[in-house]
């Protein structure tokens, strides 16, 4: 049955960061993931991740300055010092977290630059970085971004990112193929998922609600639907990932993410008969 995972830069909003970990364990994760590590030393970080018993499923790499709206760098020409350092960066974090997925953000298309001068910076910095990541068992991740959450990104279609990673060449560059962003790019969620899993491309899942980004039992999307083709997919090609929670919770008051999991602890209860989130 699918592996879920708590992001904790969305879930447990309540708790300061590192106290996350200690919630997503009390409510039977086995798994987390997040959008970035580095205002934390990765041994705090660890000793997180060991006393609660979690695995680090997925952090991104740097993405340049987010706070002036910056969304990766691996496109972005003149930018390849800066996206090196981030890499090592991110590499040495994974090592500390002996975490084997780092997502590389790919940027928002600059003005006035030609698509295929972005589109060889991007393959090259991939490249280089597939080949740093190789030599620590680390394997990298592109993900197709919807153009309404993200205007601009240069990665938005599930089939750009497929070819991406045929291009690349490196066995460990894979697809984060986010249900999210796909529905609203792209909808037809079943058939990409039949199309996609099987091809071995695809490195990580994540999930979410559409069109709000809420908990995946409301909207556009059926969760449970979609989690017993993840299911039967898996057993069929032997995909064995992670499913990472990357919503935010309805109910924004305190205990919110915990009572919101209602819809995990169905699912689960009803593959199993317990209820463990793992």
């Amino acid at each position: 049955m699918p592996r879920f995972a708590a992001n904790l830069s969305m879930l447990y909003a309540e708790h300061d960061f590192l106290d996350r970990f200690a919630a997503a364990a009390r409510d039977g994760f086995a798994g987390v993931e997040y959008l970035f590590p580095y205002d934390w030393p990765a041994q705090a970080i660890a000793e997180q991740l060991a006393a609660h018993g979690l695995a680090q499923v997925l952090f991104n790499a740097p993405p340049g300055d987010w706070a002036a709206g910056e969304r990766g760098l691996a496109c972005l020409p003149g930018r390849e010092a800066e996206f090196q350092d981030g890499i090592v960066r991110a590499l040495d974090y994974a090592r500390q977290l002996n975490c084997e997925r780092v997502h590389v953000m790919a940027g928002l298309a600059p003005a006035g630059v030609p698509h295929e001068q972005l589109h060889q910076t991007y393959v090259q910095r991939l490249r280089w970085a597939a080949a740093q990541a190789a030599a620590q068992g680390v394997r990298l991740l592109i993900e197709p971004i919807n153009g309404r959450d993200m205007p601009g990104y240069f990665l938005q279609r599930q089939a750009q990112a497929h070819a991406l990673v045929q291009e690349i060449g490196a066995p460990d560059v894979r697809v984060q193929l986010d249900l999210y962003h796909l529905q609203i790019m792209e909808g037809d969620v079943t058939m990409a998922l039949r199309r996609d899993l099987p091809t071995g491309r695809v490195g990580h899942l994540q999930i979410a609600g559409v069109p709000d980004r809420g908990e995946p039992d409301q909207g556009e999307l059926n969760g449970p639907y979609l989690f017993g083709v993840i299911d039967e997919l898996a057993a069929a090609c032997g995909w064995d990932g992670w499913v990472g929670c990357e919503y935010r919770p309805r109910d924004t008051r305190p205990g919110g993410t915990q009572r919101g999991l209602a819809w995990m602890r169905r699912w689960l209860q009803g593959k199993s008969g317990s209820g463990p989130l793992q």
